[in-house]
């Protein structure tokens, strides 16, 4: 099945009340509307395809690329198309999500989020920081560099409220997962978020809010589930 075809297939698929919702959370033209739910359907019988992923996402359609990265090879993603993905990414949907899933479960998460955090564009810092946070949830801390999150975490903290909209979300995110998915940095994250207090984002017009990073770390505290990874950060 070519990424043309599946286009034919998604188009009819679109509903104009999905769609308002998703032109609130700032996913621009061209995109159909395609519940996440019917794009898994796709995923089901795609399995993991990457060339097909490549040629989704250079669609420039949105619920198309939403799916490349629901059926990217991970592993055989080359940093020119992460790199790519991350330039292409034309609203926080991909930017936030899609290209750091990506990202974190290829083999060049951790250089290319190091990277991209330094980034003075909005959307490529994000992808940096959320890459990082998919890190944390799906690697053991024996392959995570404790001393360099550390270092990052006092960054957060350092500069969260000078960052442009997106990157203070992706970051006060960053947060939560260091205090929830790494023991020996929960103690750390909480003081972090302590010390930051309310981060303020403009959510656009969406009823979605800010999560406060110590109240989150503290739930995920009480059901023992701190330090409890996932097998993958795809959603």
């Amino acid at each position: 099945m070519t990424a043309e075809e599946i286009l034919e297939q998604l188009k009819p698929l679109g509903k104009d009340t999905y769609k308002k919702v998703l032109q609130n959370h700032g996913v621009k033209e061209p995109f159909f509307g395609v519940k996440i739910e019917d794009l898994k359907k796709f995923q089901k019988r795609l399995k993991k395809d990457y060339q097909l992923a490549l040629d989704l996402y250079d669609t420039g359609v949105y619920d198309a690329m939403y799916l490349a990265g629901l059926i990217a090879d991970d592993h055989k993603m080359t940093k020119k198309d992460l790199r790519h993905w991350a330039e292409k990414a034309s609203c926080a949907g991909l930017s936030e999500y899609t290209v750091p899933w990506v990202a974190a479960e290829s083999l060049h998460g951790h250089e290319l989020a190091l990277e991209w955090i330094e980034s003075k564009k909005e959307s490529l810092a994000s992808s940096g920081w959320a890459t990082l946070s998919g890190l944390m949830a799906i690697k053991d801390d024996a392959e995570l560099d404790l001393a360099e999150l550390k270092q990052l975490l006092q960054r957060v903290q350092k500069t969260i409220h000078q960052q442009p909209n997106g990157v203070r979300y992706v970051m006060n995110s960053f947060v939560i997962a260091a205090g929830s998915y790494v023991q020996a940095l929960t103690d750390l994250a909480l003081q972090t978020a302590a010390k930051i207090g309310s981060v303020t984002v403009d959510m656009g017009g969406t009823a979605c809010k800010v999560p406060s990073a110590a109240e989150y770390i503290q739930k995920v505290q009480k059901r023992g589930a701190i330090g409890k990874k996932r097998k993958t950060v795809k959603c």
